[in-house]
């Protein structure tokens, strides 16, 4: 369709080119058969088997495989004729025009003046870059930039011959395009799937698929729910301006009243703010969409944003924020997790954060104001803490060969309503060197300091200040041992650390809020301080043993392991079981990564008991594409021995595709909880696939429709088993998802 006025333009050159060489000749009958001619605008390179001037009818005729160059654009014809009465172009006969990026049009003939004013096509069609097919039986261009199309069909799958069924297609009695609107409309359409009629529209229109992001309809989501009964969600997106978008999602549902959700996004020069946010009226309601309690006003926030103050400085703010705990597990709103702003927070825990931060090549700074809340049963927002503020930067000093010096400092201000409030401050130094000696022996000394002071209220010690000096000395050491092969390089490197510490750094009075979830692993088995955070710090005497193995092939694939141990001198009651800190010795920790190309990639850690081996813990992963299957799957053990709470964890999620045909799939996901479900009393739950869908998906390549059964049998309170039935579908260059980024 815009193929057709890029034409126009080439034939307006045409003729008037064709008026210069016409007057050059003008004594002659009969042209040269290939003429180049130079105009004001442009160069026109014309060939074809025979060119001559009609003097009676005062034409200029090119005839016999026609081929008319402009810039990058060609038109070939059986015949073109250019009416130096009327200033009329007309092109005969298998027209094929093609433009700069290739892509090509077709007509039985075009007639079009030289001033682009008007023209029509008979027998057009034309394949647009993006995919896009048009076919008409006649078109016509007006003066103001509409082409109008009659008896329109479009589609943006393959169609090789006149008997090909495309997936779908748009059938339209009438069609106009708007170029400058970039806009698309129909009259009388029908929408074709599998070339049966499905539905009706009088009138229809969708963004000229050549054009840049426009408003209009996306794919909607739709099926039904024990929950929320029949649904059917239909999102518009709304292109505001260049930088910014809004997209409208408003869904009615049988069982509950109708919810409208938003997605809001705007850049600005310095950076970019986005929101998602929803509101409804409605009673709280169960599972089965039993309503009880007050009818009141309901909805979510979730925002950010982040800006640029200066090159190496950034500011930004994240915000979380629902009506009622169970609200977005309840409207199956997504997003409540996703990683915000500068910090993450933990399932199911709101975060609300201000931050700036600062990098430079040798420095780094960065501070936030941090507020919580909970969605969780049993949970308190007056027993969370708020940050006013965290704070912490460091400056790195590199002196050559004597090593590299780095020196930090750190606070926390830590408020609840219900329970302790902290005020920490710290500093610290961190200095570390390597050396090869003989043989290739690797030796890294290191140095670290640190003191820390708390200010301390409502501690059941009644203690208000604590101050703590906490430092390290130590080397590692490492043999790399590398053995060139002619299909496989392997290189296998013990590691060892040996530290001194003070001993008796970790005060009971001091409330460990940043190290409650750590546990050593293989990433941090050669530290010397293996306590994460700044409320812990693992002094004493230590020393870490391990190995890596590597080996890779020179066709690309690759396998490599990490594992030891650790060791000290004196056991510390500040770090429990699941730490892997608790006692004189930690258990076995290792890593193992495996790369066999886009086909196969394996990753597992596991933690194995110190004394007799047992695997406390693994989290293994496993990406593969054999064949016409496709899987990612993970699996998770925890033994209840290594659990702070006792209770053992263990779980699977696989999310897999099998490709049936060239065109059908099978589809299956499950996320399925073990063990059940624990807290400090006790199981409170048996085991459960907390998801488990199965379905079909037929894909070809304009457009992918998805049916498929969910179930869960997760359980929150007033919400349990689930059953739902969802139906997803998009049509290549209509009905699309939106971009990502704002352009």
């Amino acid at each position: 369709m815009r193929k057709w006025t890029c034409f126009l333009l080439l034939a307006a050159s045409v003729a008037h080119s064709e008026v210069a060489l016409a007057q050059i000749n003008e004594d002659d009958s009969t042209l040269d058969a290939s003429e180049e001619v130079a105009t004001p605008a442009a160069t026109v390179v014309l060939d074809a088997d025979n060119i001559y001037v009609n003097e009676a009818e005062n034409t200029v005729i090119a005839e016999g495989n026609v081929e008319a160059k402009y810039e990058d654009r060609i038109l070939l014809a059986d015949r073109l004729i250019y009416n130096r009465t009327t200033d009329k172009v007309r092109a005969i006969g298998n027209v094929v025009i093609i433009d700069s990026d290739g892509a090509e049009s077709f007509a039985d003939e075009i007639e079009t003046d030289s001033n682009l004013a008007d023209g029509f096509v008979i027998g057009y069609s034309t394949r647009m870059p993006d995919g896009g097919l048009a076919v008409a039986e006649s078109a016509v261009r007006t003066l103001e930039g509409f082409n109008a199309l009659d008896k329109i069909v479009y589609t943006s799958c393959e169609v090789c011959d006149e008997n090909d069924r495309p997936t779908w297609a748009i059938r339209a009695r009438r069609a106009v395009l708007d170029e400058e609107a970039q806009m698309m409309s129909y009259r009388d359409a029908v929408l074709e799937v599998a070339g049966f009629p499905v539905l009706y529209f009088p009138f229809f229109a969708h963004p000229d698929p050549n054009s840049e992001r426009r408003s209009g309809l996306l794919a909607p989501d739709f099926g039904t729910s024990s929950k929320l009964g029949v649904f059917y969600e239909q999102p518009y997106f709304w292109a505001i301006s260049p930088y910014q978008d809004l997209t409208i999602s408003p869904k009615v549902m049988a069982n509950v009243d109708p919810l409208i959700e938003m997605q809001y996004r705007k850049r600005f020069w310095s950076g970019s703010v986005s929101a998602n946010f929803s509101f409804t009226k409605e009673q709280e309601f169960d599972s089965d969409g039993e309503k009880f309690g007050e009818d009141e006003f309901r909805g979510h926030l979730f925002a950010e944003g982040g800006f640029v103050i200066r090159p190496g400085w950034y500011w930004g703010f994240a915000t979380e924020q629902v009506s009622d705990d169970l609200y977005t597990r309840r409207y199956d709103i997504d997003g409540e997790n996703d990683e915000r702003g500068l910090y993450a927070g933990q399932p199911r825990y709101l975060l609300n954060q201000l931050f700036t931060q600062g990098q430079g090549t040798d420095w780094y700074v960065e501070s936030a104001l941090l507020t919580f809340e909970t969605n969780r049963e049993g949970d308190s927002d007056a027993r969370l803490p708020r940050a006013l503020p965290l704070m912490f930067g460091e400056k790195l000093y590199d002196f050559g060969d004597f090593g590299t010096l780095a020196v930090s400092g750190s606070t926390a201000i830590l408020e609840r309503e219900l329970g302790i409030d902290s005020y920490r401050a710290s500093t610290g130094a961190d200095w570390s060197a390597s050396r090869v000696l003989f043989n290739g022996l690797l030796v890294s000394p290191f140095a670290e300091g640190r003191y820390d002071y708390y200010q301390l209220d409502n501690i059941p010690s009644g203690a208000s200040t604590v101050t703590r000096g906490a430092a390290s000395l130590g080397t590692r050491l490492s043999y790399p041992l590398y053995r060139p092969g002619e299909n496989v390089d392997i290189i296998i490197e013990p590691e060892a650390l040996i530290a001194y510490g003070t001993a008796g750094t970790n005060d009971p009075d001091i409330p460990i809020e940043d190290s409650l979830f750590y546990e050593l692993d293989e990433t941090s088995l050669f530290e010397a301080n293996a306590a994460s955070g700044f409320d812990t710090y693992e002094g004493g005497s230590k020393a870490s043993l391990g190995a890596s193995v590597s080996a890779r092939w020179k066709n690309g694939m690759s396998i490599s392991a990490l594992g030891g141990r650790r060791w000290r001198d004196t056991s510390d009651p500040v770090f429990d079981v699941g730490s892997n800190l608790d006692g004189t010795v930690s258990d076995w920790v290792a890593g193992l990564s495996a790369n066999f190309g886009s086909n196969l990639q394996v990753e597992t850690r596991v933690r194995l008991d110190d004394d007799s081996l047992a695997l406390n813990r693994i989290d293994a992963r496993l990406k593969a594409n054999l064949w016409r299957f496709r899987t990612n799957t993970r699996y998770y053990s925890i033994r209840g021995d290594v659990t702070s709470s006792g209770f053992s964890d263990e779980g699977i999620e696989v999310t897999a595709d099998f490709k049936m045909t060239d065109n059908y799939y099978l589809l299956y996901t499950l996320n399925r909880d073990i063990s059940g479900r624990a807290n400090e009393t006790g199981r409170i739950s048996d085991p459960a696939d907390i998801r488990q869908t199965i379905g079909v998906a037929y894909e070809d390549d304009c457009s992918r429709f998805e049916v498929f059964f969910e179930r869960s049998e997760a359980r929150d309170r007033d919400l349990g088993p689930e059953d739902s039935i969802k139906f997803r579908f998009a049509l290549k260059t209509l009905g699309d998802f939106g971009s990502s980024n704002v352009d």
